[in-house]
């Protein structure tokens, strides 16, 4: 008698979770259908944000925006949007029960900045064992805290000739040459060894070349 009960009662409680699961689906299969398109925008861009998702994660499908940030996809009523890019804060869009067919959205996408931490980079595990080895070095300084072995006229001098021109050199030089090049472009191209007074010059050099030696 109480196995008749159990399946009995066994019987019952799946017919209720066959029908429950019918009409979970039937209400599914109610839901209407929404071609949603829209354009995705940063906050001071005119032009669309191209390859942003546009993803459903219950349901597990999405797309992707094109060049000019335009996507369209199908949704059901109800669904819950996700809408991600590398650098901007999600935002979140569901979908509204008195949805037209074709519904056409605007989304302004917000710039996600992420202060870090300043990271100071030594060679030294730790602050205390960097300052016992300065320590240690005993440079010898002057009142002002510089080695006056710095400035060494011969190592002055190689520093001046092996030290590459920085940006604001390189910039000077240009427009040397440029303005040299304007002043130039109308004047006769003359060649240095066809001056003589630059062979000269140039047997004088030899000569005290010999002297020296």
């Amino acid at each position: 008698m109480k196995k008749n009960q159990q399946r009995l009662l066994f019987a019952l409680v799946l017919i209720l979770t066959v029908l429950s699961g019918l009409q979970t689906a039937e209400a599914q299969q109610r839901k209407r259908v929404i071609q949603l398109s829209g354009v995705i925008l940063g906050e001071d861009s005119v032009s669309g944000i191209p390859g942003v998702h546009i993803y459903v994660p219950k349901a597990g499908r999405g797309t992707t925006s094109n060049s000019v940030g335009f996507f369209s996809m199908p949704v059901l009523v109800g669904d819950e949007i996700v809408i991600s890019s590398i650098g901007f804060q999600h935002r979140y869009f569901t979908v509204p029960e008195n949805a037209p067919e074709y519904q056409t959205i605007i989304v302004s996408l917000v710039q996600d900045t992420t202060m870090l931490p300043e990271v100071v980079v030594v060679p030294f595990p730790t602050e205390e064992i960097f300052k016992q080895a300065v320590l240690a070095m005993n440079l010898p300084a002057d009142d002002a805290r510089i080695d006056k072995r710095n400035f060494n006229d011969e190592l002055l001098a190689l520093m001046l000739k092996t030290t590459p021109m920085d940006g604001y050199q390189n910039q000077r030089y240009y427009l040397n040459q440029w303005a040299s090049s304007t002043s130039d472009k109308f004047q006769p191209v003359t060649n240095p060894f066809l001056n003589p007074f630059n062979w000269v010059k140039f047997f004088n050099s030899l000569k005290k070349d010999k002297k020296k030696k």
